[in-house]
């Protein structure tokens, strides 16, 4: 492994840990109970693991499979196929995930601009496709010939028609750049704060204020695919109530379950790599120690960078944003 710079926060596990950590994983091989899932990591292949999984035990879904893309997984090799392979694998996973859902669950499905295309219809089919949010990855890569793609998706879906939505939970706190006031000289839809002015706004399908993990911020895993806390935060708070049941079969490095932690819901993922596995497991136990999310603070979503023109001082602001404003002002 290749020596990391001292800022570098990467989380990873020694041997040791993995062999220590590998004892608390889950494989099943028959009939399981909700209570026996909760708050715990299978370290199997989904499709495997399905057949033992109860009915009708999820409140929120998080599906984040790989997208129609040549990707190695820390030795699994997921293979881009044509685009009616890609369907009809996608069909097979949804299908699986079926029977698990409540009826009043939701579903999110993550996604790149390639794989919408296809998976739409198939989401279509089985269940009720609320929405398309849209989501910034401010990393993306650079092409000579394209446009930049940094963009992906996730499908906000429901299985009937009675379901969670906390709308005041993901209200995004944003900079007042003009700010209006009564005639009574009062702010007008905005609040005066010691850090500045900031107004609380409604959250769109639109997400420009997500922060890809990188090497300072403690999340960070080497997951080529690692999605970030505050953007499952969302989907968590948004869906679900406290101790409701978070389920997510392709757990990668974990973010579903440390996020679902944080917040107080039940958790269980699925992950056929055991590295990953052990690394969801060390940000699990972190979490109880740190039950920060990156952008999250006081119950309020803010907008990314929000307080870098202010005159908060470094060690006055929450971590999470001294961490935004250094990564900005550094790259």
């Amino acid at each position: 492994m290749n020596k990391r710079a001292p800022r570098n926060r990467t989380l990873t596990c020694t041997r040791e840990e993995i062999t220590k950590l590998s004892a608390q994983l889950l494989q099943l091989s028959r009939p399981s109970t909700v209570e026996s899932l909760r708050d715990r990591v299978i370290n199997q292949d989904f499709k495997s693991a399905q057949p033992f999984l109860p009915d009708s035990f999820v409140d929120l879904l998080i599906l984040d499979p790989p997208y129609n893309l040549t990707k190695n997984f820390n030795g699994n090799v997921f293979r881009a196929q044509d685009a009616k392979a890609y369907s009809s694998w996608f069909d097979g996973i949804l299908s699986l995930t079926i029977p698990l859902l409540r009826e009043t669950a939701t579903v999110y499905v993550c996604s790149d601009w390639q794989s919408s295309v296809l998976i739409y219809p198939i989401l279509s089919k089985h269940l009720r496709v609320r929405n398309r949010i849209t989501w910034e990855r401010e990393k993306g890569r650079g092409a000579k010939a394209n446009w930049k793609n940094n963009t992906e998706d996730v499908w906000f879906c429901t299985v009937g028609e009675e379901y969670t939505f906390n709308v005041d939970a993901v209200k995004l706190k944003r900079r007042v750049l003009a700010p209006y006031r009564r005639n009574d000289g009062k702010p007008k839809d905005w609040n005066e704060t010691s850090a500045g002015k900031y107004r609380l706004t409604h959250p769109s399908n639109l997400w420009s204020d997500i922060t890809v993990p990188f090497w300072s911020m403690p999340e960070n895993t080497d997951h080529p695919t690692q999605k970030p806390e505050k953007l499952f935060a969302k989907l968590v708070l948004a869906s679900s109530n406290p101790q409701d049941f978070v389920f997510d079969p392709f757990l990668g490095s974990g973010t579903a379950a440390v996020v679902a932690k944080k917040l107080q819901r039940h958790y269980c993922g699925v992950e056929l790599n055991r590295e990953y596995c052990c690394w969801s497991l060390k940000r699990i136990e972190k979490a109880d120690v740190d039950p920060s999310i990156q952008g999250y603070h006081d119950g309020v979503f803010w907008e990314r960078n929000s307080l870098r023109d202010q005159k908060t001082t470094k060690e006055e602001m929450p971590i999470e944003y001294a961490m935004e404003l250094f990564d900005d002002r550094s790259s």
